[in-house]
């Protein structure tokens, strides 16, 4: 039988009347003075209802004390069952919960909080593995059975050697030569995260900017930048110009502020072209008429 149909049953009587056994036990789980009214009844079964009473407890706005009163069959006493505090229709409840993962923004980590990166974040991608043993399609493992045996025999005399005896000669190792070229990373940037931090960074010190609109020039010429490596050197540098807002920024090169480096030498302005109509100059109008013209006349 479903919930709906259980719940239109005609509420038992007995149970329907146990308002003050449900009161009180309301008053005894809550705080002195937060039970309100009886608000209504709900049948949950044979024998078994549900009364709802006003919460007037401050910041549970709509909320409801509900009490479950019980009786066993062919008995006239009315025992009680639970009470608990449940949402009404309207009631004021807390936004759903967001992992702190997603709850997190820039800037929102301090002095020693700890921010870890999960494994499958779309920003990394692997780095160097860390592994010295060859790849099984190599030469060494793959076509060459006797010499992977020789190294094999190599590796266990080095092994097996006393500790006095093992002198630190490993420049010749992957991982040593990855650590000595700052590439023994577990993982790096993807193409991914760069593109992000990329949008994220031309956002904020970008061409589109109010301050790069009324930049003298772009920063691509400010002798200010310094430069970084990779491939965000094509699109970005740092700027090192303690009076600008981006100082110690990562900054696109098509940004741009009042304090470029050349700003000092302002462009001279072009001079005006020559009007149209002159209408600075004077023009020359006789007073009077030609004598000899009113003599022909005559």
């Amino acid at each position: 039988m479903s919930a709906a149909t259980t719940r239109s049953r005609t509420p038992d009587r007995l149970c329907a009347e146990a308002v003050d056994l449900a009161r009180a036990a309301a008053e005894e789980a809550a705080a002195p003075g937060v039970v309100g009214e009886h608000v209504s009844l709900v049948s949950e079964g044979d024998r078994v209802v549900t009364h709802f009473f006003e919460c007037k407890e401050p910041g549970y706005r709509g909320w409801r004390w509900a009490v479950t009163v019980a009786r066993a069959s062919r008995a006239k006493v009315v025992t009680l069952d639970e009470s608990v505090l449940l949402p009404g229709p309207d009631a004021l409840l807390a936004p759903e919960w967001v992992p702190w993962s997603e709850r997190l923004r820039p800037g929102d980590l301090g002095p020693g909080d700890l921010l870890p990166t999960e494994a499958d974040d779309l920003r990394l991608e692997p780095g160097y593995s860390g592994e010295d043993a060859p790849p099984p399609n190599s030469v060494v493992t793959g076509t060459s059975p006797d010499l992977a045996e020789r190294v094999e025999d190599e590796d266990a005399e080095l092994t097996d050697r006393r500790p006095a005896d093992t002198v630190p000669n490993s420049r010749g190792t992957i991982a040593s030569l990855a650590e000595e070229l700052g590439m023994r990373r577990a993982r790096v940037l993807s193409r991914y995260g760069l593109h992000t931090a990329a949008d994220r960074w031309d956002e904020s010190f970008g061409a589109k900017t109010p301050m790069a609109q009324a930049a003298p020039a772009a920063c691509v010429s400010c002798g200010f930048l310094v430069p970084v490596a990779g491939s965000l050197s094509q699109a970005f540098g740092i700027c090192a110009n303690e009076f600008s807002p981006a100082d110690g920024r990562v900054v696109s090169l098509s940004y741009g502020c009042g304090g470029h480096s050349e700003a000092a030498v302002m462009p001279k302005p072009p001079p005006a072209a020559e009007p149209v109509l002159d209408s600075m100059a004077t023009d020359d109008f006789p007073l009077h008429g030609d004598p000899s013209e009113d003599l022909g006349h005559a």
